[in-house]
């Protein structure tokens, strides 16, 4: 996305047209995000509240193992000189990330959620 991502941005181009019809499409689902301000934001809890969340503790960004993808990306990203070059760059390197790196970060997510339960929602080792 290009400039601030707002509540209202939020709602209008990520949750109206592809989360909440992809929820609404699945028998069983959990929503999870983090407390960043766009989602905590009162447009998005009230769109929200139409659909199942997970609660997220104040202080921990540990349960996200997509924050370890972006970590991934960061490390390979070549050096841009355009906006448009890193649009490419960002979107190649998104389509061969290693299934097996994911596969492995998300069945760390019982390990991530005890470790996070037992630091009482505060900083683990992940």
């Amino acid at each position: 996305m290009r400039g601030t991502l707002t509540g209202q941005r939020y709602v209008d181009d990520i949750l109206r047209p592809h989360v909440g019809p992809f929820l609404n499409g699945l028998p069983v689902a959990i929503f999870q995000q983090d407390n960043s301000r766009p989602h905590t934001a009162r447009v998005a809890q009230d769109l929200l509240r139409h659909f199942q969340t997970l609660p997220w503790p104040a202080h921990s960004p540990d349960l996200s193992p997509v924050e370890h993808v972006w970590d991934q990306l960061k490390r390979l990203m070549p050096s841009c000189h355009s906006v448009h070059a890193l649009e490419l760059a960002a979107q190649d390197l998104w389509a061969h990330l290693p299934q097996d790196n994911i596969r492995c970060l998300i069945n760390s997510m019982p390990d991530r959620v005890a470790a996070c339960i037992a630091a009482g929602g505060g900083p683990t080792h992940y």
